[in-house]
């Protein structure tokens, strides 16, 4: 008995062990042909499939014919050399950047041949016929498609290499896995191309030549935002209205995003022209405010306004109210306009997740795009602080995660850390684009002057910096008079500027300056604060070379600027 059992596990020693897998026909079925051997005459002479298409993905074809091609070179290394340079193709099955089809050659090619062949023929007619008619070549061409499997066009990726138009070394980016394996280079980068952008381009420049023109024989459906442009603003407005202008399809429509600030304005902004630029966003095909007169189409009653990421119309365009037919906002919705009847508000923390939400259950695939992702995702994580904001929700969260392919090799974390440092990056900016960068403005209507019987108007503002008022001040050697200059260029009587910052000990500082047209409206103000928040601590810093109009005050840290700015509202209110 154990030399019979000797003996039979000897002849299965030398028997031939075949892998179901190696199996001809299981070959076939993933080159898409199986159908082909066990149907038999199933092609038609037209190039289509009858019945019984069996398809492959690209992945499993290229992978299964590198592993072919290494392990031949590594048995016979002299067969590489004696390969031509088309019997080598690592390309997938399909069509190639360069217009051509790629063909599987007879080195790389399964055991069926012949059925092979024919593909080859087809696929050599095809480019054959597209030299002769270009019409038949897409038939053609389309008709090939159906033989390989594929029952939508193939839409291809392609990347490029850029030099980086904005060095990021200097931002202090927090770990990750795709930065610690890839790396940053400070001058070249690599370009994903987003078909998402590209059609969010195209509606932009339609757009844009809509406005030169003057929109005629359509409603101006203008979608505008908050005065203060930040990013969450500048996102959701682009997007809403994008988003409107896909899901309306009303041509008597004209659906167009309004910057709300000067063209101009946008050299202070570090961190919207690196998203935008870094979202491929073409950013002359963006009409700003200085770039339409709203009221002229107010005036014949082709206006019509959607009120983005607030709930009240800024003071500027307080007079276009008769012509709002929308708002869209994250906050609590009071009953300053009525008539609007299409008002909506959530609790979401950012109108980018909202917007994000609609794409996701209109057009999904939208989202997908890289650049587009990121325009949303940014919007996302700097209306809630990096996600940490006390008003941020669930939805929050899980939107950013969905769109978590906009942040790239930077994270959601290095994203976000980015566009912070963007925002207080001064180095490139004088004294009066800091103060510019995120201004707010108050008018008060006086009393009627008795000389000659005019009302007297009065214009406040408050801007926030993110560096200490000394390093403002140490920019120039005449920052005295530029600020000074500044508060004329905007026409203010009284300028209040709150610091916050770090210190070199990393401990959070406030600080405000206050700049007056007169040493009395300055005493007025200084009054005004002591006596209504006694709690308040005014430490008077002292910097030479000041003005009498100008002082410099550190307060407490916990003194939000929310808190400030509320205090100036109450001086402005009690003083007309």
């Amino acid at each position: 008995m154990r030399s019979s059992s000797t003996s039979t596990a000897a002849n299965r020693q030398q028997e031939t062990y075949i892998r179901a897998r190696d199996n001809p026909f299981f070959d076939g079925m993933r080159r898409g042909d199986a159908a082909v051997i066990d149907k038999g005459g199933n092609f038609t002479f037209n190039g289509k499939v009858t019945t019984g298409s069996i398809t492959r993905t690209g992945s499993d074809l290229g992978s299964r014919r590198n592993r072919k091609i290494i392990s031949e070179v590594l048995e016979n290394p002299s067969s590489l050399l004696k390969s031509s340079p088309t019997d080598i193709i690592l390309e997938p099955f399909g069509r190639s950047s360069s217009g051509r089809w790629s063909v599987i050659s007879e080195a790389t090619s399964s055991p069926i041949s012949d059925h092979q062949s024919k593909f080859k023929f087809k696929i050599e007619e095809a480019n054959e016929s597209q030299k002769e008619s270009p019409q038949k070549a897409s038939q053609v061409n389309e008709d090939c498609r159906t033989i390989i499997g594929f029952s939508k066009p193939i839409l291809e990726k392609s990347y490029s290499v850029n030099k980086r138009l904005t060095n990021l070394i200097k931002v202090p980016l927090p770990p990750s896995a795709a930065l610690f394996y890839n790396g940053h280079s400070p001058k070249m980068e690599v370009v994903e191309s987003c078909e998402s952008i590209y059609r969010l381009n195209m509606y932009l420049r339609a757009r844009k030549e809509d406005v030169n023109a003057g929109v005629p024989g359509r409603f101006l459906h203008a979608v505008i935002g908050p005065d203060i442009c930040d990013v969450g603003s500048v996102a959701s407005t682009i997007m809403y209205a994008f988003y409107l202008n896909e899901l309306l399809k009303k041509e008597q429509f004209c659906t167009v995003p309004i910057i709300n600030m000067k063209r101009a304005d946008m050299d202070s902004h570090a961190e919207l022209n690196w998203l935008l630029d870094s979202c491929h966003v073409d950013q002359s095909s963006l009409v700003f405010l200085d770039e339409i007169d709203l009221s002229y189409y107010d005036l014949f009653g082709s206006l019509k306004l959607v009120l983005l990421n607030c709930i009240k119309l800024p003071p500027k365009q307080e007079a276009l109210k008769e012509a709002l037919v929308e708002i869209f906002s994250c906050g609590k919705l009071d009953n300053a306009y009525p008539w609007v009847e299409n008002a909506t508000s959530a609790e979401e923390a950012s109108c980018c997740t909202l917007i994000a939400e609609n794409f996701l259950l209109t057009t999904p695939e939208i989202l997908a795009g890289k650049g587009f992702s990121r325009l949303l995702l940014a919007g996302i994580l700097l209306d809630t602080g990096n996600l940490t904001n006390p008003n941020s929700t669930s939805k929050d969260k899980y939107m950013a995660t969905l769109l978590i392919n906009g942040a790239g090799r930077f994270a959601c974390n290095g994203l976000y850390h980015i566009l912070r440092y963007k925002m207080y990056d001064v180095s490139e900016l004088n004294v009066g684009e800091i103060l510019r960068k995120d201004l707010k403005k108050w008018t008060r209507i006086g009393k009627f002057n008795g000389s000659n019987s005019r009302l007297t108007v009065s214009n406040f503002g408050m801007s926030s910096i993110g560096i200490s008022v000394a390093q403002l001040l140490s920019l120039d050697l005449t920052s005295n008079v530029e600020i000074a200059h500044f508060q004329r260029l905007e026409k203010l009587s009284l300028l209040l500027v709150v610091s916050g910052y770090y210190d070199t000990d990393k401990n959070f500082k406030r600080e405000i300056l206050l700049s007056a047209e007169s040493v009395e409206l300055l005493k007025n103000l200084i009054q005004f604060i002591k006596s209504s928040v006694p709690d308040l601590p005014l430490k008077f810093l002292h910097h030479p070379d000041l003005r009498d109009e100008i002082k410099v005050f550190e307060i407490d840290r916990v003194t939000s600027r929310k808190t400030i700015e509320r205090i100036l509202e109450e001086y402005i209110e009690i003083s007309k």
